[in-house]
């Protein structure tokens, strides 16, 4: 394995600090993509300094669906930075930071938003209400030098742990990767059928013996064969216009658009 280490320490504390901005660029698209590129950016430049190539390739392939918690991206990015600057794979260290995505959310979102958020916005409230502009100016203060604080300690964190880990798993780096491919896939999965909204509204009347008719929706059969089977096929289908036919997102979307108004239309899908 060739070994390049191209960045210092201090390369991934402005990467850290520009995952600040990592919402500025949030797009129903690729959510968190575009801030996600913007963060390693200047990193990836070191690395593949002299090989345009390879940065162009490198810059698109973050480029792509990311949503995790803001706070823990560096962590994310620093241990993906530490193992393309020690000359892994890409493959391998895109599927760690796909395999991160979901663990890293449910950890970030519970120290924030059920956590820092709750505790200082009660401290805050009672001096406001006790009539202290210092209030809201010590939640705005307090907030954001303490995510600021995370930030870079799950930077530092993730810096740390990639360096020191990958010389020792080296050899088995591969198997660690296809671990987490799986892990990014399933959670890519659970996430397609949870954001397509996609249900059946045919129906259709059957008679029981005792005379009684009955109204049975075709959704609730397929259900209890395979619950969201219908998101599932569709982003199946999205999957193979842009792996195959290279589709744009703009064409999926008209198609997507178009075919979501006719079959309502014709009471296909409710």
């Amino acid at each position: 394995m060739e070994s390049r280490l191209k960045l210092k320490k201090s390369d991934y504390i402005k990467t850290s600090l520009r995952s600040y901005f990592l919402q500025n660029g949030f797009n129903y698209n690729s959510y968190q993509g575009t801030g996600y590129a913007y963060s390693i950016y200047p990193a990836l430049k070191k690395i593949y300094k002299g090989k345009p190539k390879e940065l162009k390739e490198a810059l698109l392939g973050n480029i792509e669906f990311y949503n995790t918690s803001p706070h823990m991206v560096p962590f994310i990015s620093s241990l993906q930075l530490a193992m393309l600057d020690n000359g892994e794979d890409v493959k391998d260290a895109r599927g760690m930071k796909l395999a991160l995505m979901g663990p890293m959310a449910g950890i970030g979102d519970s120290i924030s938003q059920f956590g820092l958020a709750p505790l200082f916005s009660t401290i805050a409230a009672s001096l406001a209400i006790d009539g202290l502009i210092a209030g809201p100016i010590l939640f705005l203060v307090a907030m954001i030098g303490i995510i600021l604080a995370i930030k870079l300690t799950m930077g530092l964190l993730g810096y740390k742990l990639g360096t020191k880990v990958i010389d020792v798993l080296s050899q088995k780096i591969s198997i660690i990767s296809e671990a987490a491919n799986i892990i990014g896939v399933t959670v890519i999965s659970g996430l397609a059928v949870s954001f397509v909204k996609a249900d059946i509204a045919l129906k259709y009347t059957t008679t029981l013996d005792s005379g009684e008719e009955q109204v049975v929706a075709l959704q609730t059969i397929f259900d209890q064969i395979l619950p969201r089977l219908l998101p599932a096929l569709v982003t199946i289908g999205v999957y193979y216009l842009i792996k195959k036919h290279n589709w744009s997102t703009y064409k999926l979307i008209g198609l997507l658009l178009s075919l979501g108004i006719i079959l309502s239309a014709l009471g296909v899908l409710s």
